[in-house]
């Protein structure tokens, strides 16, 4: 067997999106113990975040590559299938409004929704890819009838992405859109939780997400402003916040991805993350998958990045193996048997074999 794409060329992107992966990756795990070990931290949940995300990439370039429509595909359904036989997606206490479990259920809805665009977008059969994409859909329409308007909104908008994607030339603008999309949602949630948004912009955002959350983003700012570089330590914002300390059934999390990296692990831990987030979409930029699956795949990262901002959904493994799993098949070079010794030689030379 060899690759579909051939070119050596291909090989050393990978090699470097590859590199550039443990070495982004490498470091959240040094940082964390780093900062563990300077505050008495707890950096067992952030490991295991790490761990997640690279078994579920790995995962992700095997099967992607073993078979590019039948693997996604099989991702979107099991997604699916486990938010609606394990609504809660883990055990411990039950925090539904807003985004707590209910956004979990809106990041896995959404990878799943990415997942089937993408197995669409492999598929050649244009009976297969409509099913697949009608799949896309109903991921959409059953988060409508969860309830959960943030995954409906979410997979919506990476569907209508996914279909915008496939008369897009020039992936690189498609990429840096997404980036910027995700940069903006960091800074207005930094905005709001450093109380430098307008009045009617807080209180709006207080009516969407309660005033406790807001509360919770508010002491995370504070706790990010005593410790700017190395943070309180990891694991440690729910002893430290007297917001969460006070109410019964709190995760002990500032319900921001950003923000409990600021408050925990300090500007270097924010950087870092930025960077894994900015190494999946460069993975994106890199692949040799043709460009409308690499956009979908970054639309519903993108997607997760901003339920995530908002939101606890990356404290569930759930959603960690979910993200490397869609980064990995979007990445994975679909591999085809040869069939002749004369093709065998051509790819051995680096070279398109020839009818």
């Amino acid at each position: 067997m060899t690759s579909a794409a051939g070119p050596d060329e291909d090989d050393d992107r990978r090699n470097v999106s590859d590199a550039t992966g443990v070495v982004v990756l490498g470091a959240c795990a040094a940082w964390s113990l780093i900062s563990a070990a300077l505050h008495d931290g707890r950096p067992e949940g952030v490991l295991l975040a790490i761990l997640a995300v690279s078994a579920g990439y790995a995962a992700g370039r095997i099967s992607g590559a073993l078979l590019p429509v039948a693997a996604p595909c099989a991702g979107a359904l099991a997604g699916v299938s486990l938010t609606l036989a394990v609504p809660h997606l883990t055990p411990g206490p039950r925090i539904d409004v807003p985004l707590g479990h209910a956004g979990a259920t809106a990041a896995v809805l959404t990878l799943s929704a990415g997942a089937a665009c993408c197995a669409a977008w492999s598929a050649s059969a244009p009976a297969l890819r409509l099913g697949l994409r009608a799949l896309a859909v109903g991921i959409a329409v059953i988060a409508a009838v969860l309830g959960s308007t943030t995954g409906f909104v979410a997979c919506s908008a990476v569907v209508l992405c996914s279909l915008a994607a496939g008369h897009l030339r020039h992936r690189g603008v498609g990429i840096a859109g997404l980036a910027l999309g995700a940069t903006t949602v960091a800074g207005l949630t930094w905005t709001v939780a450093s109380k430098a948004a307008p009045g009617g912009l807080s209180a709006w955002l207080e009516g969407q997400l309660t005033r406790h959350r807001i509360e919770l983003w508010h002491e995370a700012a504070h706790l990010a402003g005593r410790e700017p570089a190395l943070g309180a330590g990891p694991g440690r914002f729910g002893e430290l916040s007297t917001t969460a300390s006070e109410t019964l059934s709190s995760d002990g999390k500032p319900h921001s991805a950003l923000l409990q990296q600021a408050a925990e692990q300090g500007v270097i831990g924010v950087l870092l993350l930025a960077a894994a987030f900015c190494w999946m979409l460069f993975a994106l930029w890199r692949t040799a998958r043709p460009t409308p699956v690499a956009l979908t795949a970054g639309a519903a990262l993108t997607a997760l990045a901003a339920i995530a901002a908002v939101g606890n959904a990356l404290s569930f493994t759930t959603v960690s193996v979910g993200a490397g799993l869609l980064a990995g098949l979007a990445t994975a070079r679909p591999i085809t048997v040869v069939s002749s010794p004369r093709e065998l030689d051509a790819h051995a030379r680096g070279e398109r074999p020839t009818s």
